[in-house]
C-alpha cells in the first residue's frame, strides 16, 4: 500500500507542477488536498510518510476517529472537511477539522458561528458554490452568493477564507472554475478549492488554489 501511494503522490505533484508550468504559475501556489474518505488510517499514514500533509475527508464522524492520534507525531497534518455538513455535526467539525470547506447556507454559517465560539476554536471556511445551479448538489446559487458572504463577514464573524465548487460532470468545466474565481477576485479571497481527479490540471489553469485528489492517490473507494 505505501509504495502505491507514495509513487501516486509523486505522480499527482509531478502534474500539478506541470499544469502551473503552463499557467506561468509557480508550483507552489497549488495545495493538493488528499482526500482519504472511506480508506483506512494506515492509508493517511502512508500518505504522511510520502510527505502529504493536508487530507480531505467528507464525514465528520470519520475523520474524528482516524485523525486525532495522527496529529501528536505529524504537527503539520493539516484537516479539510470538504463533504455536506450537518447543522448537529458542527462543534464536532469545528472540534476536529483546520477547513470546513462546505459553508453553505445560513443555518450552517449560524451553527458554525455558535460552536466556534463554544469551542475556542476558528478553523478557515469555505464557502461552496453551485457554479453550474444545479437543484441535485449543494451550494450557494452564483447570483446570492455576495450577499452570503457579507452576512457571513458582517454579521456572523465568520473566517471566511474564499470558495469551493463541484462542477458539472458533464461539459467543460473551465468556465464554472473561471466564474468562481471572478467571484473570489471580486470579493477579495484568496482560496480556491476547485478540481478533483479529473479535472485538477483545468482547474489550476483558471487559478485554483487547493485541489481535491482521491482516487488518484489512494486508489477507488470499496
Amino acid at each position: 500500500m505505501s509504495d502505491a501511494i507514495e509513487l501516486n503522490l509523486a505522480r499527482i505533484r509531478e502534474r500539478i507542477a506541470e499544469a502551473c508550468l503552463r499557467a506561468n504559475r509557480p508550483p507552489d501556489a497549488v495545495t493538493l488536498v488528499a482526500v482519504s474518505k472511506t480508506h483506512p488510517a494506515e492509508a493517511v499514514a502512508a500518505a504522511l510518510a510520502a510527505g502529504q500533509t493536508v487530507f480531505g475527508e467528507n464525514r465528520v464522524q470519520e475523520a474524528a476517529a482516524k485523525f486525532p492520534p495522527l496529529r501528536a507525531p505529524h504537527p503539520a497534518l493539516r484537516l479539510h472537511i470538504i463533504g455536506a455538513l450537518q447543522t448537529n455535526k458542527a462543534r464536532d467539525a469545528v472540534r476536529v477539522a483546520d477547513v470546513i470547506e462546505s459553508l453553505d447556507r445560513d443555518r450552517l454559517a449560524i451553527a458554525l458561528r455558535d460552536a466556534m465560539l463554544k469551542e475556542g476554536r476558528r478553523p478557515g471556511l469555505l464557502v461552496q458554490v453551485n457554479v453550474g445551479e444545479e437543484p441535485q448538489k449543494a451550494g450557494i446559487a452564483p447570483g446570492t452568493a455576495g450577499d452570503f458572504l457579507r452576512a457571513c463577514r458582517e454579521e456572523w464573524d465568520l473566517p471566511v477564507e474564499g470558495l469551493m465548487c463541484i462542477p458539472p460532470a458533464e461539459g467543460d468545466p473551465r468556465p464554472h472554475f473561471a466564474a468562481l474565481a471572478n467571484l473570489a477576485a471580486r470579493h477579495g479571497l484568496g482560496t480556491l478549492s476547485m478540481g478533483m481527479s479529473a479535472d485538477f490540471e483545468a482547474a489550476i489553469a483558471e487559478g485554483a488554489t487547493h485541489v481535491r485528489v482521491g482516487s488518484a492517490i489512494f486508489g477507488h473507494r470499496a
